[in-house]
This record gives C-alpha cells, sequence and structure tokens, in this order.
C-alpha cells in the first residue's frame, strides 16, 4: 500500500530522517518505535505533507506520489491524528467533524451534520455525542472525533502521533478495541509510540528508528518488551528500576481536611487529608478525573481551597499564589506540559528558568549567557534533542519538551516535589532515566508526590500508596504490598477503606 524509499529530511544540521525505506501493509496496524526525538513524528509529518523530505521518494497505492500539503494527503486517503488534539473547544463534535466540508456547503445544514456523524459513528463504533460542545467531552471522547474527522474525509490509512499518551488505562483499552475494529473494516494504521506493551498487544509488525535511521521492521508478536526496548534504544534497559527501602524523616508537607471545588464550582475534594515525609515517595493513585487534578492545584497555588490547611515544613501554603509557593521550596512538574509547563514560543533557555528570572537577570536584564549555560546542564543531564538551547520549545517532541520541565524542576532543588504524569510521552529510556533521578531525589531527603494514571508506574516508585476515589483518599497501601489489581479495585471505589 505504502513505501517510502531514502527518505531524508533535515532541519540546518539536525538530520531527523536519514536514508529510511519503509513498506507499511494493506490492513494492518504497523507501529513506530523509538526514543523522543528520533525522527518518528517528522517523517510521517512527510507522509501528510506537513514537511517536505529532502531526498527520496513516496510510492502510494504501487504510484508514486509528491504530497504537496495536508489537503493533498487527505485527499489520496490518508489521515492523521496528532498527539494533541486540533479540535475547536466552543464548537460541537459535529461541527468539528464536518468543518471544511460542511454538508449544505456555505450555511451549514446542522441536521444533515448530525445526522452524517451519527451514522459514521455507529458504522466504526466510535461512539460519540455529535451534539456536545467538545470542551466538555473526555480526552479519549475527543481522540474518537479526531479519528471520525480523518474518517469523514475518506482516510484509507490513518496516522496516529502518540495516541495512548493523554488516555485512561480504561480509554487505552477502548482505543485498542477501536483499531482492530477499523482494520476489520478495511483500514490501515500507523502507530506513532514508545509504549513496548501496546506495540505488542496492538501491532502486526514494527519498524524501529534510532536517531533518525530504521534500525529494522519484526513482527510484533514474539517480541520480548525487553527485546524491544533493547532495540529502541541501543542497549539493555531497566523496565523497573531497583530502589532500596525507604528511610522517612521528618513530615515535609501536612495536608489536613482539604476541599476544593472544580471549575464549574462542584464539589471536587473532600475533605482530603495526607502526609508526605522528607525521604519517601508518595504516590497516589486514581481514574482521571476523580479529584486528583485538584489536589494538586491547590498544594501549589493554581486554585483556591475551600477549607483545610498545607503547611511546608510548619510553613502555612493554603491560599498563596503559586510564586510564593515555588520560593518556599516546592517543585512543579504539571499535568498539561503546554498549557502550564512551557511558553511554547520561547526558547529552551528561556523556559528553563521560567519561575527563577530573577536569578538569572543582571541590572533588570535577563543574562543571556548565565541562562544558556543552566539549559545546557539540563540538556545533558536529561538528554534533551536536539541539543540547542535557542531551540524553540514548540519545535521539540512531547518527550523532549517534558523533559526540559522534569530537568527545571529538579534543579531547582525543591524541598518538596510534586510530580503528575512526570514520564508521560517519554521512551522508555527516558522513563528508567527518569525514575532514577525521582528516587535519587528520594535518597538525597526530598519529599515526593506522585501523581499518575500509569499504576506501573505508581507501584514501581511509590513507598506508600493514597488512593484516590470522587475527591477522597479511600486508602492506603504500602508500596511493596500494592497489586495492580487490588490498586484496580480500589480505584473503581470498591474494597475497604484504609
Amino acid at each position: 500500500m505504502l513505501k517510502l524509499k531514502g527518505i531524508t529530511k533535515r532541519f540546518g544540521s539536525l538530520v531527523a530522517n536519514d536514508q529510511i525505506d519503509l513498506e507499511v501493509r494493506t490492513g494492518e496496524i504497523h507501529a513506530l518505535l523509538g526514543e523522543n526525538g528520533a525522527g518518528k513524528s517528522t517523517l510521517m509529518k512527510i507522509l501528510y505533507g506537513l514537511y517536505t523530505p529532502d531526498e527520496g521518494t513516496i510510492e502510494w497505492k504501487g504510484k508514486p506520489v509528491q504530497i504537496d500539503g495536508p489537503g493533498h494527503a487527505m485527499a489520496l486517503g490518508i489521515g492523521m491524528v496528532h498527539q494533541h488534539f486540533m479540535l475547536v473547544p466552543v464548537f460541537s463534535v459535529a461541527e468539528n467533524i464536518v468543518l471544511g466540508q460542511e454538508p449544505g456547503g456555505v450555511t451549514l445544514n446542522m441536521r444533515q451534520a448530525v445526522a452524517d456523524v451519527t451514522e459514521l459513528s455507529q458504522r466504526y463504533g466510535l461512539a460519540v455525542d455529535p451534539r456536545a460542545p467538545a470542551e466538555s467531552i473526555s480526552v479519549g471522547q475527543q481522540q474518537r472525533v479526531e479519528i471520525l474527522k480523518a474518517l469523514y474525509r475518506g482516510a484509507e490509512l490513518l496516522i496516529l502521533d502518540e495516541p495512548t499518551a493523554v488516555l485512561t488505562p480504561q480509554e487505552v483499552i477502548e482505543l485498542g478495541h477501536i483499531l482492530k475494529g477499523l482494520v476489520a473494516r478495511g483500514k490501515t494504521i500507523i502507530i506513532i509510540t514508545h509504549k513496548l506493551k501496546e506495540v505488542r498487544e496492538l501491532a502486526d509488525r514494527v519498524s524501529v528508528i534510532r536517531r533518525g535511521k530504521l534500525i529494522t521492521t519484526v513482527n510484533a508478536k514474539g517480541q520480548s518488551e525487553a527485546e524491544l526496548a533493547a532495540l529502541m534504544v541501543g542497549r539493555a534497559v531497566e523496565l523497573k528500576v531497583p530502589k532500596a527501602k525507604a528511610e522517612p524523616g521528618r513530615p515535609v508537607l501536612d495536608v489536613l481536611g482539604l476541599s476544593a471545588s472544580n471549575v464549574r464550582g462542584l464539589p471536587a475534594l473532600h475533605d482530603v487529608t495526607l502526609m508526605v515525609r522528607a525521604g519517601e515517595i508518595v504516590g497516589i493513585a486514581g481514574v482521571d478525573g476523580n479529584g486528583q487534578t485538584e489536589l494538586i492545584e491547590v498544594l501549589t497555588g493554581l486554585k483556591q481551597p475551600q477549607h483545610g490547611q498545607i503547611r511546608l515544613n510548619g510553613q502555612s501554603l493554603a491560599g498563596l499564589p503559586p510564586g510564593r509557593i515555588r520560593a518556599a521550596g516546592v517543585g512543579h512538574v504539571p499535568e498539561d506540559r503546554q498549557k502550564r509547563g512551557l511558553v511554547m514560543d520561547f526558547t529552551v533557555a528561556e523556559n528553563a528558568v521560567l519561575g527563577a528570572q530573577r536569578a538569572y537577570s543582571k541590572w533588570g536584564l535577563l543574562d543571556y549567557g548565565r541562562m544558556r549555560e543552566h539549559a545546557l546542564k539540563i540538556i545533558r543531564t536529561f538528554d534533551v534533542r536536539p541539543p540547542e538551547p535557542a531551540y524553540p520549545a514548540r519545535a521539540l517532541s512531547g518527550g523532549n519538551q517534558q523533559k526540559v520541565i522534569v530537568g527545571r524542576e529538579i534543579l531547582r532543588d525543591p524541598v518538596l516535589l510534586v510530580a503528575i504524569q512526570p514520564t508521560r510521552g517519554l521512551d522508555v529510556g527516558a522513563i528508567e532515566f527518569i525514575h532514577r533521578r525521582l528516587i535519587a531525589e528520594r535518597d538525597a531527603g526530598k519529599a515526593v508526590l506522585l501523581v499518575s494514571l500509569e499504576l506501573d508506574e505508581v507501584m514501581a516508585l511509590s513507598d506508600r500508596i493514597l488512593v484516590m476515589y470522587k475527591g477522597e483518599l479511600i486508602a492506603e497501601v504500602p508500596g511493596d504490598q500494592a497489586t495492580e489489581k487490588d490498586l484496580g479495585l480500589l480505584m473503581a471505589g470498591g474494597g475497604a477503606r484504609g
């Protein structure tokens, strides 16, 4: 169906793709596996017409083509669902799906649009409410809308860029059923990913890209996660980082009777009490939407609590603005790296000093030399690619954006590190590195509060696990006694309360 031959793409001195030959067969799920910045997304953006290759050819259905832009790609039957969705928040689901190809022409026939979207969603088993505003539906539902947008335009080949990066475990399972259903109906799918478990469960074949080069293409079945990780990174990778037993010290964070509402003014946190001590990692497990976001927003000053106390080493933080809380010694790896972690149009060097600009200024002016030195320290320590402080954050891959944030927060040397989804979008080698750093922070006597939707991550890192359900902490489980089955039951609201 698709053949890429000798594809090379350069950005100045950076070679993103280097003489890549790739074949995708009709009716398969083909995974592109690689580290952050390996060139996976660049290759697929070439196929979708967002970039033009410097060398090489594209053969589509047996004929050579030169894809001049996304419109041309869609006309050929090639659709792409980007990692960061491209929906108009205030438009309805139906309006987003038909945008640009509205039934009725200039005057949108809304009734027909709803009927078309309903028929399409039923045909492919992608249940959505066509009249719901896009901003009101879950992330998993938004992804369905993006897939339906491509199918509405006649996509035969679907490219999904990191499709599970922002999904809950339940939504990942649902997506797997959806993709297999699409293939059963004659579609072909390319998944850009770094998640080994999903490659083995979903893909028919997997192509491994490392530093811009295609290393190999193998059948996904029969490959172990360790074998795929070694192919991707070029070395053996520890999928579970070893750690010594924690030796907790004095309480660092004390939260007592905390209550808060969500953005709609509805109760989201109910009388939450917790403690994090020096030298331990406390993990919070829960299905997304059960109050984790509101808890972190209150702890970091992004939301005002209705009731309760927050103390850091005895100092009251409740109600303080984010800058004061950071100055008190709280580091924060936010849930949404693009909205709250980075200024996307700033350079890596500028983002590296966010929240600490005064420390990098002289006579009221930013000292760009010192900023560059600090950015280079983050780049070298956390392997940010490309290794250029002047590179805009917007141009980095999602995983490398995450590395900049994690590096910035850890190198600030906080008393308490609050990390939400710290490895979201990272490849297996980077995950191993970040996990080691978090454990090192713990062993250095820091207090770490971890929130993650990845149960494997919570169980691997946490010394104690708190389970959150409907805005309450309903159980505490020692990290070395936690099982996925038991935590899953608690996260669904079952089991005894601790």
